[in-house]
C-alpha cells in the first residue's frame, strides 16, 4: 500500500457556512441602505399629508406637463438610439476597417464626458449666440431652451447603451449565418429580418431598457440645456429639483414616486427578460 496522503479537494467557490452568512448579510444590509431604505423614504414623505395631497400636486399642470415632457423625450430618443445602435453594432462587428477602435471609444464618450460638459457643449454648438442655433432661432426652430435640444442632450447621454449591449453578443455569434443566408439569394433587409434581429433581440431589448431608464432620469446634461423653463421645457429630474428646493416636498416627493414607479416598471421588464431568456436558453440544450 502506497505511504502517499490522500488529499481531499475542495472547491475554492465552497466557504463555510459561518462566511456564506456573514457575506451574504452584508450584500443584504448594503443593498437595504442604499437602495430600500432611500425609496422607503421618497413614499413616506410623498404621503406624509396624506394620499389626497399627493394626487393633487400630481394633478398640477406643472406636474403633468413634466410627466408629459419625460415620457416624449423619452419616446422620440429611445427608438432613434435603437436604430443608431443597432447601425453602429453591425458596422463594428460586420466589416473592417481602420479606426474600428476610435469608433468603439467614441461610442463609450457618453460614460466618460459629465452630462453638464455634454449639455455645455450643445448649448455652445446651438445656442443663439452661435451661427447655426441664430438662424435656427431666426426660422422659429430654437434647439436650446426647447425640445430639440433638451432630446439632442438625451440622445448624447443614453447613446452607448444599446451599441454597448448588441456589440459582444453580434461578435459572438459571428457571421457564417448571416452569410449563408445571402449565398442563398437572400436579400441584405431579408437577412437582417429572418437572421440577425432573432439572434440580438433579447441583447437589443436589454438595452433599450437600459436606455429608457437613462433617458427618464437624464438630470444634467437636459438641466443645462433646457433653460428649466417650468411647464414647457422642465422634464422630472428638474421639476423635482424645483419643487424640493422651494420647500414643496410633498409635491416633489410626489412626482419623485412617479419616476420611482417608471424605474420599477422599467427594472421588472428587464427581469422578465433575463427569466424568459434563460428559460429559451435553457429548453435549446435540454437534450
Amino acid at each position: 500500500m502506497s505511504d502517499i496522503p490522500a488529499f481531499h479537494h475542495r472547491s475554492p467557490t465552497t466557504e463555510a457556512p459561518a462566511l456564506q452568512w456573514a457575506l451574504t448579510g452584508i450584500a443584504v444590509l448594503g443593498l437595504a441602505l442604499l437602495v430600500l431604505a432611500p425609496l422607503v423614504a421618497v413614499f413616506a414623505e410623498a404621503l406624509a399629508d396624506g394620499a389626497g395631497a399627493a394626487l393633487r400636486s400630481l394633478a398640477n399642470p406643472d406636474a403633468r406637463a413634466a410627466i408629459r415632457l419625460t415620457l416624449t423625450i423619452a419616446a422620440i430618443s429611445v427608438p432613434l438610439n435603437a436604430v443608431f445602435g443597432i447601425a453602429a453594432a453591425w458596422f463594428i462587428t460586420r466589416f473592417d476597417f481602420r479606426g474600428k477602435a476610435l469608433l468603439i471609444t467614441l461610442i463609450d464618450l457618453p460614460f466618460s464626458v459629465s452630462p453638464v460638459v455634454a449639455g455645455l457643449c450643445i448649448v455652445l454648438m446651438f445656442g443663439s449666440n452661435s451661427l447655426v442655433g441664430g438662424w435656427l432661432v431666426a426660422q422659429g426652430a430654437p434647439v436650446v431652451f426647447a425640445l430639440p435640444g433638451i432630446v439632442l442632450a438625451t440622445l448624447f447621454v443614453t447613446f452607448p447603451f444599446v451599441a454597448r449591449e448588441l456589440i459582444p453578443v453580434m461578435i459572438e455569434q459571428g457571421r457564417s449565418e448571416e452569410e449563408a443566408a445571402l449565398t442563398l439569394g437572400a436579400s441584405g433587409w431579408r437577412v437582417f429580418r429572418t437572421v440577425t434581429l432573432p439572434n440580438i433581440r433579447w441583447a437589443l431589448m436589454y438595452g433599450v431598457l437600459l436606455c429608457n431608464a437613462r433617458a427618464m432620469g437624464e438630470f444634467g446634461a437636459v438641466a443645462v440645456v433646457s433653460g428649466k423653463i417650468r411647464g414647457q421645457t422642465a422634464t422630472m429630474p428638474i421639476t423635482i429639483e424645483m419643487l424640493y428646493q422651494e420647500y414643496l416636498s410633498v409635491a416633489a416627493f410626489s412626482l419623485a414616486v412617479v419616476l420611482a414607479l417608471l424605474a420599477l416598471v422599467t427594472l421588472l421588464l428587464k427581469a422578465g427578460l433575463e427569466r424568459r431568456h434563460a428559460d429559451q436558453l435553457a429548453a435549446t440544450h435540454r437534450p
